[in-house]
């Protein structure tokens, strides 16, 4: 029987273990965390936004740039090939705010105990606390529980993550092994530092919302979230990359007005009513969005509507890569072929968020993860001469 070897018991990793167990391939599964799926199940805690319910071309923007394999893996495995997948898992799904789609049950953890009892079921073998060492000419090493070993599988598949949540797994310390291949980490779907002022003090955990960022050619209406540490959630995230790379963010306090509009309502009298009163009254500008535009406009110009549209927010950078949701960088295209083996590693494949792609958090990160998985184990099927089960 052919033998495989899967580091990284994560989506893709997951994924790649189950068409190779599937088609009858003896699968062992290691991963460096006491349980499989750790960040995943972490995903999951407040709703496991699984995939997008998106037309294609539309899903796929979301990945920029995007190398011809992961177009091709999105392609073959995109959000219907996800829902299907959960649903074949005993999970029904549904489609949320903003074209989200979730497991009825919301949490993660029935779907990934419904996946480890079919791998299970197809021999997988899983061997936790056993960490990938790199290789010794042709073979592959392991370090865990009994010490090193020293194995020669006839296909391996890395899907070791990122470079965050290190706590969960994800820490990125692969990348000494693969020397060359890598593009540098960086952080992504990232919250940003601020050096908050005294004043700023009681809105910490307070929710922003109705308002619009806007970073480069990038816009976000999402919700985000002021916290001590400075900027964090989803409408931060989503224009994290061009704060990466650079960008001046700006808020738009009032995105359902034009800036005459704002303008027109500022000149109204006020009578002997307070800046703020006037505010207030004439545009609903209070709590937080009252303390931002105190944070960061003062002092306040006398055309007061420009400002109002887009507030300047200045910021110290992105919080630690560590913290981030996920990572940029990673192991580069140009290493792997079509099907994503290490072009100087034959019967090597990689996966998941250990590859050299970008994109928003929730259903686009565990898509490609999952797509990415089932190519590279698609790929090391055709290798063995074996055929994907029906």
């Amino acid at each position: 029987m052919p033998q495989a070897l899967v580091i990284g018991a994560g989506p893709a990793g997951l994924m790649a273990a189950d068409v190779l167990s599937a088609a009858g391939v003896s699968v062992r599964l290691a991963d460096a965390m006491p349980t499989p799926g750790r960040k995943f199940l972490m995903a999951g805690k407040s709703g496991l936004n699984l995939t997008m319910d998106q037309p294609l071309e539309d899903f796929l923007t979301a990945f920029a740039p995007l190398p011809d394999v992961l177009r091709a893996a999105l392609t073959e495995f995109g959000p219907p090939e996800v829902a299907d997948w959960a649903r074949g898992l005993g999970q029904e799904v549904f489609t949320g705010t903003s074209a989200r789609v979730f497991p009825v049950a919301m949490k993660a953890s029935p779907l990934l105990r419904a996946w480890l009892a079919r791998l299970m079921a197809q021999g997988v073998r899983l061997t936790p606390r056993t960490r990938w060492a790199g290789w010794d000419g042709a073979a592959v090493l392991l370090d865990g529980p009994a010490g090193r070993e020293v194995l020669t599988p006839d296909v391996t598949v890395l899907a070791l993550g990122g470079a965050s949540w290190s706590r969960l797994g994800s820490d990125g310390g692969w990348a000494r092994h693969l020397a060359g291949h890598v593009a540098p980490f960086q952080p992504a779907n990232m919250g940003l530092r601020v050096n908050w002022s005294a004043h700023m003090a009681p809105h910490f955990g307070s929710p922003v919302k109705g308002c619009a960022l806007r970073a480069g050619h990038d816009t976000s209406r999402g919700e985000f979230v002021i916290s001590a540490r400075g900027l964090e959630g989803g409408g931060i995230y989503a224009v994290s990359r061009a704060v990466r790379e650079g960008a001046p963010l700006f808020l738009d306090l009032l995105p359902h007005l034009g800036v005459s509009e704002v303008a027109r309502r500022l000149a109204t009298p006020r009578g002997k009513a307070t800046l703020a009163a006037h505010l207030r009254r004439t545009l609903r500008i209070v709590g937080t969005r009252a303390a931002l535009l105190n944070e960061f406009g003062r002092p306040l110009p006398a055309d007061l509507a420009p400002l109002l549209k887009a507030l300047p927010l200045r910021h110290a950078g992105p919080r630690p890569i560590d913290e981030a949701i996920s990572t940029a960088g990673g192991l580069r295209f140009d290493a792997l072929d079509e099907g994503l083996m290490l072009r100087d590693r034959p019967g090597t494949y990689a996966a998941g968020e250990m590859l050299d792609w970008e994109a928003p958090t929730g259903g686009y990160l565990i898509t490609a993860s999952l797509a990415t998985g089932r190519r590279a184990g698609l790929a090391a099927l055709r290798r063995l001469g074996l055929s994907p089960a029906t």
